[in-house]
């Protein structure tokens, strides 16, 4: 389990998929993404979303990467909705919206923040703040609208809802579970979540997430060569 406000990485193998669960509904996991060989390729949102021509992501969609390979793709989602587009909160955001609260006075009940979570978490891996890419905002939906406004959809997440990733390359996922930073709560709540991982199947010439666009049959085959 990863705890509220916590933050989890993990080396995902190519071959392996990774199943995050809500426990109590409400949950929000900003991730973030890197081909572990080399960590220099990282998730790319605009091509992500372009590719796809989405603003959002669900089961069938993939992530790229800024070298045009997939690192991940969504092979189940009870969730219907994750949001690529808001980014995470820093200090300053978390401090002016639920106040200040510091270790030294609230010791594990301090106010933490996704951007320095995943800051340190980086740090393990030798990368630092010019590495610090765009997060998907797993369980959280956004909506934009017609004028290029964007809402935040609140409740959406139910307890016990599921979104898988399978690796496609061998991915240095980061995790974060703090509130989305559109998040209209007042109340400080982070929700945590659990995760599983599992050995899966190759994807054949049939798998939907291949076939849903044809941009994503380029990029599978671009990445079959990366390890030929």
């Amino acid at each position: 389990m990863i705890e509220p406000a916590a933050t989890w990485s993990h080396i995902l193998k190519r071959g392996t998929a990774l199943w995050i669960t809500d426990i109590e509904g409400g949950a929000n996991v900003g991730a973030i993404f890197y081909n572990a060989d080399n960590p220099t390729e990282r998730y790319n949102m605009p091509d992500t979303l372009k590719a796809q021509h989405t603003a959002h992501l669900t089961q069938g969609n993939v992530l790229y990467s800024d070298m045009g390979r997939i690192l991940c793709s969504i092979t189940a989602d009870t969730v219907g909705w994750h949001d690529p587009l808001s980014g995470s909160a820093n200090e300053a955001l978390v401090t002016a919206k639920y106040g200040e609260a510091r270790y030294q006075a609230h010791r594990n009940a301090c106010h933490k923040n996704a951007c320095d979570g995943l800051l340190i978490e980086l740090a393990k891996y030798g990368l630092g703040a010019r590495d610090l890419a765009a997060t998907v905002n797993f369980f959280s939906k956004v909506v934009v609208d017609g004028s290029g406004d964007m809402r935040f959809a609140s409740p959406h997440s139910r307890r016990g809802d599921y979104v898988e990733l399978r690796a496609e390359m061998n991915v240095l996922v980061i995790l974060n579970t703090c509130q989305h930073p559109m998040d209209p709560s007042r109340q400080y709540a982070p929700k945590p979540v659990h995760v599983a991982i599992r050995q899966v199947a190759a994807p054949g010439p049939a798998d939907p997430c291949r076939i849903s666009r044809p941009e994503n049959e380029r990029g599978f085959v671009l990445t079959e060569r990366y390890f030929m």
